[in-house]
């Protein structure tokens, strides 16, 4: 498993009572992950702080210690025998494996300040996609690599093979005979290897070795396909970020102008446009009479009388 502590963790094999079987453990500074396999079935169990305070109080009624003091115990006591350190139990801790039907405890008894110490790990089934990605996909890689290293050193021995024939070629002579092999041939190889070799190593039966080789190759593994999906994880996210802006190229009539200036939106001015265009109209319909106003009459001067001509002696 992949922890915010640490690297991916490989499976080891370890002894529980009378019991084998392969393990994943982790420990932090209040909380732990177990995983345990017996190639049957995968169980695990993961615990927080709060739940290990309430487990340590059911079954060690007179602890009053602080979390982190009895959690510190635990672990020490723990971690040797499921990670694979000790194979040896010590004479203050014992540990028993109970199996149910479906579940298993791990029972583990010591001594705390001089007090017994009681504490069970109550493993449930794993799911499916837990045993997949702890289990068999890293496997199925695993196995991709191993095939991948004996295909470049089947063309390495090759390579050695024609530098050989080289020397004998030019005088080269062997000074020791019993030294002396015989050319390479992959499919031979592989033939024998089959037929011969793979009878006799008994991986036909259940096998819960796991060795450091095989450990190292494991978490190298699932260190590169952990990578690898954090990266494509970010890339995915950062092309969903570049999509996701959207410019419009046409505007309906439809859609909303809010964000427009006021001055700009579309029917803005309509109220001014048809208010001159009704005054027009309403000059078109009414006929007007020019009328001389009464201020403007009373300001007209007076018409001046037309002169008569005079009578009498200055005609």
């Amino acid at each position: 498993m992949e922890t915010a502590a640490g690297p991916a963790l490989p499976w080891v094999p370890v002894s529980v009572g009378d019991s084998r079987l392969l393990a994943k453990a982790w420990f932090g500074d209040t909380e732990y992950k177990v995983l345990l396999s017996d190639l049957t079935n995968v169980w695990e169990e993961e615990m927080s702080r709060d739940s290990i305070q309430s487990r340590a109080q059911e079954l060690n009624k007179r602890l009053r210690a602080p979390v982190q003091a009895f959690f510190a115990h635990l672990r020490s006591v723990a971690v040797p025998c499921l990670s694979g350190q000790s194979d040896d139990q010590s004479t203050s801790s014992y540990f028993s494996l109970e199996p149910h039907s479906s579940h298993l405890t791990v029972k583990l008894k010591s001594e705390l300040a001089g007090v017994p110490f009681y504490w069970e790990f109550r493993c449930t089934p794993a799911p499916v996609e837990v045993v997949s990605r702890q289990l068999v996909r890293p496997l199925l890689a695993v196995t991709l690599v191993l095939q991948r290293q004996v295909g470049e050193l089947a063309t390495l021995l090759a390579r050695k093979d024609a530098e050989i024939q080289d020397y004998k070629e030019n005088g080269a002579i062997l000074s020791r005979g019993r030294l002396q092999t015989e050319p390479f041939e992959e499919e031979t190889y592989q033939k024998n290897f089959i037929t011969q070799t793979l009878p006799q190593m008994g991986v036909l039966q259940d096998c819960l070795e796991f060795n450091s080789g095989l450990q190292e190759l494991y978490v190298a593994v699932s260190t590169a396909r952990n990578s690898e999906k954090r990266k494509r994880s970010a890339e995915h996210d950062s092309a969903s970020t570049d999509n996701f802006s959207f410019v419009p190229e046409h505007t309906t009539p439809d859609q909303d102008h809010s964000s427009l200036p006021k001055d700009m939106r579309p029917g803005s001015n309509q109220n001014d446009l048809q208010q001159p265009l009704g005054e027009a109209q309403e000059a078109d319909t009414e006929q007007t009479v020019p009328l001389i106003p009464a201020a403007a009459s009373a300001n007209r001067l007076p018409l001046r009388p037309k002169k008569k001509k005079a009578v009498g002696l200055f005609r």
